[in-house]
């Protein structure tokens, strides 16, 4: 089932499938669209609580030792006073003077040299404002007027701030977060003290996130909102680095189980470390834009309950009432995933141009092959014919398949043009109601045709083992391995 040459994934044909069949929108398209916001539709919404639910299923559901919270968006100002926020979380930026377009001063770096095919001389990222500056004036002119008149290089906090409540005041203050996880570690003596977990625990949450990018692009690959899927574990300094290739392991197998072929992942090691951490891999997808961050797997030590045991003078160690009440505080692993990210990661895996021409001819199928527990439509239900009653018995079977699964129900056009529709989406199986499943007498009277969207194989099964068979094929799915 390989690409055939001139039909490779890429990110105009993801956005191009992604509006035409309703899983994503550009936000407030009618007024010009919003920058750096989309919109999920009817599909898009689906696909993306199936990560999500699958994500939960793997980290919560099938383990013993971690359990989950939702914490408010809204949270105390000085939350992000000791989480180093308010002092450090903050790109480099730039602006030309002639046309006022805002630039990240390290990207544009970056990519002068990927042009030139070297690398600088320091990492950019450890480069001071002078530094990046003096290679701008040098070397780079505006991209989007191509003038040579350049700003200072300044530092952006990425927060968006507003003030709660009629008043705007230093009291008022507050932030829309910038990321899920502080409302676990402000939450962790509630967590231990109600649910009596003992180390070593983690906590998961999934909500959204917002920063206020100096630039949006790829999509939703960047955006100023985006929902974080991330998990907090809390163990005993000793443990931890054990605990981070653990978890290291653990996530990685994540997206191997659901369909992303091992050869489209690799893992980026942080040369310069975030202000919290002692160690931080990356794990990168292939995207059509190139290698680029889907998940954050960092060992925080116990930076986090310190600064806020420190800044909110409550005290947030841990008492290990099995080791003679030893108190300390704990340090966290931590592995962090963008929902929005994982959507585009596993869309572009999924899809495909197939060519299914027989004799030499060319005969194209855009195809998603999407893991079954991840596609947003999981049965299509497709009467042969409108008339003679196949549409009335193709609906109740529909509804009889609506508990467990989630369906459609399509009869308009040919039975090959509805296969293609929902080959498009990723709708693994299609069930097709002829006459011979409403032919009494008929040997196959009261069975169905269920077609597979990776084979395209189809087979004869009994309307009522129909909801078993389809259970039991979503249980033993195997990836489909793209050459």
């Amino acid at each position: 089932m390989a690409n055939q040459i001139g039909h490779e994934c890429t990110l105009e044909k993801i956005i191009s499938l992604c509006k035409r069949r309703g899983f994503v929108y550009q936000a407030s398209e009618i007024y010009g669209g919003q920058a750096g916001a989309w919109d999920y539709g009817p599909l898009g919404v689906n696909f993306k609580r199936n990560i999500q639910n699958e994500w939960w299923h793997y980290m919560t559901q099938l383990r013993d030792d971690v359990v989950g919270l939702d914490s408010a968006i809204f949270q105390h100002h000085k939350t992000w006073e000791a989480s180093g926020h308010v002092a450090h979380f903050s790109d480099p930026m730039i602006d030309c003077t002639e046309c006022k377009a805002r630039f990240r001063a390290d990207n544009l770096i970056e990519e002068f040299y990927d042009k030139k095919g070297v690398a600088p001389e320091k990492p950019v990222d450890t480069m001071s404002h002078e530094e990046m500056k003096a290679i701008i004036d040098e070397n780079i002119n505006c991209p989007t007027c191509g003038k040579h008149s350049w700003t200072a290089v300044r530092e952006f906090n990425l927060m968006f701030k507003t003030h709660l409540g009629p008043v705007a005041s230093d009291t008022s203050l507050i932030y829309l977060r910038p990321e899920t996880c502080q409302g676990i570690f402000t939450d962790f003596k509630n967590i231990v003290q109600s649910s009596r977990m003992k180390l070593p625990f983690g906590v998961a949450q999934v909500g959204k996130s917002f920063r206020n990018e100096i630039i949006f692009k790829n999509f939703i690959f960047r955006t100023c909102e985006f929902e974080q899927m991330e998990m907090e574990y809390f163990c005993k300094a000793g443990s931890d680095e054990q605990i981070f290739e653990d978890w290291r392991q653990y996530r990685w197998n994540f997206y191997l189980k659901y369909g992303i072929s091992e050869k489209n992942l690799k893992w980026h090691h942080h040369d310069k470390l975030a202000h919290y951490a002692k160690d931080a891999y990356d794990i990168q997808y292939n995207f059509p834009i190139g290698f680029e961050e889907i998940e954050g797997i960092h060992n925080r030590t116990d930076f986090d309950l310190s600064q806020h045991t420190k800044v909110s003078g409550k005290d947030m160690s841990y008492i290990d009432q099995e080791n003679g009440n030893e108190t300390f505080t704990p340090y966290v692993i931590e592995t962090s995933a963008g929902l929005n990210r994982n959507f585009l990661a596993f869309m572009c895996e999924a899809y495909e141009e197939e060519n299914c021409g027989k004799d030499g001819k060319e005969d194209f199928r855009t195809v998603l092959h999407l893991h079954p527990r991840l596609a947003p439509v999981t049965v299509a239900v497709l009467p042969l014919m409108k008339k003679d009653g196949l549409a009335e018995r193709a609906k109740e079977i529909q509804h009889s398949l609506k508990e467990e699964f989630v369906t459609d129900f399509d009869l308009s056009g040919t039975v090959g043009k509805r296969y293609r529709r929902q080959d498009e989406i990723g709708t693994p199986f299609c069930v097709t109601i002829d006459y011979d499943t409403i032919t009494q007498g008929n040997p196959n009277f009261d069975t169905v045709t269920v077609r597979a969207r990776d084979t395209m194989e189809q087979e004869r099964v009994k309307v009522a083992e129909l909801s078993a068979y389809i259970q039991n094929a979503i249980r033993n799915y195997k990836p489909v391995a793209k050459k």
